[in-house]
């Protein structure tokens, strides 16, 4: 990028908001925009900083991460949420993730790790800790038990009228593939591929390739 990535923190302990800021303060090409120590903070932040990124802790007081990363998306659609978990099987995420999260990391994520969501997310991208990834999928396929196949009305496995093709682009994006990356898995344009992921956005009502990854678990069409 030609700029620099600006960022808020978000987190209701003092050491972590200050490691944070001496992390990504030694980032040649990141800005911190400013700190807040809870989710209301963050808000009112938001509006006066005009972040790219914000990392936002889940619990917080007064105001937690999954209720600030809603309002957040709803008032400044274009800025970017990852979410920061102390715990990996932190369940919170999926709420996050519901809200309008465009990712997640555990909080020993590294430097490195830290700048690579930054431009992931900036990238239209999901980022997905591998950490705590498996127990995202185990909270989102322990749902009803299956149902009972004497049915005669079983539920079709692609909802929401997706095409075969749109369904396949979905379970790639599952399975963390950018766009550059599907298209040479399906042998078409890149231009193609955004046109597919634009439509089944809107088909499945989602507003971000993270809710892409959670809608696609919930659904069965994960890789």
């Amino acid at each position: 990028m030609s700029r620099r990535i600006r960022v808020l923190i978000v987190d209701d302990q003092r050491v972590v908001r200050e490691g944070l800021a001496m992390v990504l303060g030694l980032m040649a090409d990141v800005e911190v925009a400013g700190v807040a120590s809870d989710g209301a903070e963050a808000l009112e932040l938001t509006g006066g900083a005009h972040p790219d990124v914000v990392l936002m802790d889940l619990r917080m007081p007064r105001c937690d991460g999954v209720e600030a990363t809603r309002l957040i998306r709803e008032r400044h659609p274009d800025v970017k949420i990852v979410i920061l978990t102390t715990y990996s099987d932190d369940r919170s995420v999926i709420d996050a993730l519901r809200a309008g999260a465009h990712g997640y990391l555990t909080k020993d994520a590294g430097g490195a790790e830290i700048r690579q969501a930054l431009g992931h997310v900036l990238d239209g991208h999901a980022m997905i800790d591998p950490a705590v990834q498996h127990h995202l999928v185990e909270a989102l396929t322990a749902g009803p038990a299956p149902a009972d196949p004497r049915d005669p009305s079983p539920r079709p496995r692609i909802p929401d009228e997706l095409t075969p093709r749109e369904a396949e682009v979905l379970s790639l994006i599952a399975g963390g593939l950018s766009n550059s990356e599907i298209a040479g898995r399906l042998v078409i344009s890149e231009g193609t591929v955004k046109s597919h992921i634009n439509r089944l956005l809107a088909k499945i009502k989602v507003r971000s390739r993270a809710q892409a990854v959670v809608y696609a678990y919930q659904h069965g069409l994960n890789p």
